[in-house]
């Protein structure tokens, strides 16, 4: 893999929309979030109308469960969500459009007929249903609701940190992925209670702040760019890892699980970086 990116190209590389990038600020360092619009308009619009609202500042991290989630919200419903900002309609899959990029992985999968990449992201989907949906990978962002597929609206939210709870796929909305700062998340103390909730005696995480990129100050932003998973070098890449060539591996896999795929996010190079 590192002798695959050293001889990429700035055209395998993409930096994310700042429009569509949130940085998570906790007392450990940032988290870079990666929203995605295509998957989950309904619930990404409402997530940026929450941050903009200042609304994740005054919340905490709730619940760190081992080999699993860490969840954000507000349980007690203390902090009133603003205005014009209610529940929406379950963004589980969509139907599969005929231009949307898709990088497939040809060893199958358990959990759906097809699956590979768009836009960066894991993805599966089905011919025969015409529908596309997005896969609980480690990393993958998701939102939080109750039994109500409708209950959801963003307020709440959790990011995979653990094995791929993959039977949550087509039933949570997934609205993006973690560029930078997993080992933040993960390294968070786990919660004593029940699936990992933080009991009231075990002090919760606080949120600094969240805020949308774009409204961040350039130089105070995190320059990053993005491995496209639409390039020749990705499909090297996703080689590189099914058959390793190291000296180490002496039978080789031969496959290799979506989950499994890395996708590779960088600092931008000097020269990129905006004047």
């Amino acid at each position: 893999m590192p002798e695959v990116l050293a001889a990429s190209t700035p055209a395998d590389w993409r930096a994310p929309d700042p429009d569509n990038t949130l940085y998570v600020e906790l007392p450990g360092g940032r988290v870079v979030i990666e929203l995605a619009p295509r998957f989950a308009p309904l619930h990404v619009a409402n997530i940026k109308r929450l941050t903009r609202a200042r609304y994740f500042d005054a919340l905490s991290v709730i619940r760190v469960q081992d080999n699993y989630v860490v969840q954000w919200g507000d349980p007690g419903n203390r902090h009133p969500i603003p205005a014009g900002i209610g529940k929406v309609a379950p963004e589980f899959d969509l139907e599969t459009a005929a231009g949307m990029p898709f990088t497939r992985l040809p060893d199958g999968d358990v959990y759906a007929p097809e699956v590979g990449f768009s836009d960066g992201l894991p993805i599966a989907r089905s011919a025969a249903l015409h529908r596309t949906w997005l896969a609980h990978c480690y990393g993958m962002v998701g939102v939080g609701r109750d039994l109500d597929v409708e209950s959801g609206s963003g307020a709440e939210m959790y990011v995979v940190i653990g094995h791929a709870p993959r039977h949550l796929d087509r039933n949570v909305t997934l609205v993006g992925r973690v560029l930078k700062g997993m080992e933040v998340l993960s390294g968070l103390p786990r919660g004593g209670a029940e699936m990992g909730f933080y009991t009231k005696t075990e002090a919760p995480t606080p949120i600094k702040s969240i805020r949308v990129a774009a409204d961040v100050p350039p130089a105070e932003r995190s320059t990053l760019e993005v491995l496209r998973t639409d390039s020749v070098t990705f499909n090297a890449l996703i080689e590189s890892r099914r058959n390793r060539p190291e000296d180490f591996f002496k039978t080789a896999a031969g496959r290799i699980d979506l989950c499994n795929v890395p996708i590779a996010v960088r600092e931008q190079p000097p020269a990129a970086h905006s004047p």
